[in-house]
């Protein structure tokens, strides 16, 4: 990191000896797993932001906090970021992809849960995460029933607010999330002190759909061949996404986009010729969940979508910008976020369709289905997903994994036969 952070993270109640340990693990894995690729696009500004995760970002935030403004933490791209930006606040996402804290989370919560809601338990717990730490105000949602419980018991260490998620797509479900919306727009506006305005509002749609778009660009840029950017270093821009400053994240993906762009002219690629292609999908992968991404494209394979809660569900869609009203505003935020194919939908066959639909527009030769250890909506959902791409003919490995180490070997055996048998 480029400065001296301590008295900062002292400040802010980290446990600096567990954070240290927190920090000493991260740069020798980012090394291995991002710096050691070849022939990579210019990286530089997102390489500096990893490093400076909990650094210069964290620094932004209570310089944000001394000027009176408050920061809220989400841990699901349900969470409307336009209503947060909107009232003056700074939306940071905090699920984490590390085994850390699992001592503190399991006083409070089962050994065999999700690697996820154990790890964001954990971090608060163990109190190493400066985001989480920075936050006035955490947002939950009911998307699966690990979360909606640890949400309660997480309400006992920092304020939260909890969005039900309809679990179907009726009109009635419809009109109950648009009254959730509501309703924190509403608490939004309580912890920052701020009233959302039609003009507020819609400048923040315009600014987070912005950020989307060029999200959208880089995606669009891999249904080349050669793809120009791997898999690894697109699911990076993704996960940072979720924290970034909104306009200068833009700005740098539009600028990255535009070298692509002279990439794919010049048919310069990121692997080698006749390397199966491959699109990812099921649970979400935070920082630093790369261990799966890493497997596949160390196997001469190269990814070129995540159908993923950090990938195409965060940005597929946008936010109509010609509303002529807060009450229009809002009914079209609720709607562009109902429309995301979460297995916590029942039925949920827009993900099936989406799928099909990936793997023809990006020439895919297969589709690996990584779901985390107990979470049983995308492990169950692998069913669905399996038979109808079978009836499409489209190869899928189905595997299930954590966030620790120990199964890598096991992982690359299979991923290896995988794309043995589909190359």
């Amino acid at each position: 990191m480029s400065g001296d952070y301590r008295k900062m993270w002292e400040s802010i109640g980290l446990d600096l000896e567990a954070h240290d340990r927190l920090l000493q693990a991260l740069p020798p894995a980012y090394g291995e797993v991002y710096l050691t690729q070849e022939n990579r696009p210019a990286m530089d500004y997102f390489d500096f932001v990893v490093n400076e995760i909990h650094g210069l970002r964290i620094q932004e935030l209570q310089e944000h906090k001394a000027r009176g403004g408050k920061v809220i933490g989400t841990f699901c791209v349900f969470v409307p970021e336009e209503i947060i930006r909107a009232a003056g606040g700074i939306c940071i996402g905090l699920c984490s992809g590390i085994e850390i804290g699992s001592a503190q989370a399991e006083k409070v919560l089962p050994r065999s849960i999700c690697p996820l809601i154990k790890s964001f338990m954990g971090f608060k717990l163990a109190r190493v995460c400066p985001y989480f730490e920075s936050c006035d105000m955490v947002v939950g949602e009911t998307t699966c029933d690990g979360k909606k419980k640890a949400f309660e018991i997480l309400n006992d260490y920092v304020p939260v607010h909890v969005l039900e998620v309809p679990q179907m797509k009726r009109e009635k479900d419809r009109l109950l999330w648009r009254g959730e919306v509501g309703d924190f727009l509403a608490g939004v506006e309580e912890v920052t002190g701020n009233r959302v305005t039609a003009e507020s509002l819609a400048r923040s749609v315009r600014e987070v759909n912005g950020k989307r778009r060029a999200l959208a660009r880089l995606a669009g840029l891999r249904k080349n061949s050669p793809a120009p950017i791997s898999g690894k270093d697109s699911l990076l821009i993704e996960q940072i996404a979720m924290y970034d400053d909104v306009e200068r994240f833009t700005l740098k993906v539009n600028q990255l986009c535009d070298e692509l762009e002279k990439r794919v002219r010049e048919g310069v690629g990121v692997h080698r010729p006749g390397a199966p292609r491959i699109i990812v999908t099921g649970t979400p992968m935070a920082i630093p969940n790369w261990k799966v991404p890493h497997i596949i494209e160390g196997s001469g394979a190269v990814i070129v979508a995540e159908e993923l809660c950090t990938g195409l569900r965060y940005f597929e869609n946008t936010v109509p910008e010609e509303s002529e009203s807060m009450e229009q505003s809002l009914g079209t935020i609720a709607d562009r976020y109902m429309n995301i194919n979460c297995a916590c939908f029942t039925p949920n066959t827009g993900r099936m369709e989406k799928l099909v639909q990936l793997a023809e527009e990006y020439n895919a030769d297969g589709i690996i289905h990584c779901s985390l250890s107990f979470c049983d909506p995308y492990m169950i959902e692998a069913n669905r997903v399996e038979k109808m791409l079978k009836e499409k003919g489209i190869p899928m490995l189905k595997i299930e994994t954590d966030y620790g180490q120990e199964d890598v070997g096991q992982l690359r055996t299979r991923i290896e036969a995988f794309l043995e048998m589909i190359g």
